[in-house]
């Protein structure tokens, strides 16, 4: 096998949506990153039989909405 060519694989945290975090291990970042998510199965109405509604956290969705308003969607 060739030297030096697979990346680190090292811990991280992750913090889903609800604010709980875990440990995994992961090429993502460095050792000790925390890796925050916005969508995870908590969360995501295809997860959760659609009991669960997305949250406009960058502004897309109303952005959108103020963009195509008066045509329906």
């Amino acid at each position: 096998m060739k030297q030096d060519i697979h990346p680190d694989y090292h811990f991280i945290e992750v913090k889903l949506t609800d604010g709980t975090t875990y440990r995994t291990r992961s090429t993502y970042g460095k050792e000790g990153d925390t890796l925050t998510l916005d969508i995870d199965p908590s969360a995501h109405p295809a997860w959760t039989g659609g009991s669960a509604k997305l949250m406009d956290t960058g502004g897309r969705v109303s952005k959108f909405k103020k963009k195509y308003e008066g045509l329906g969607f």
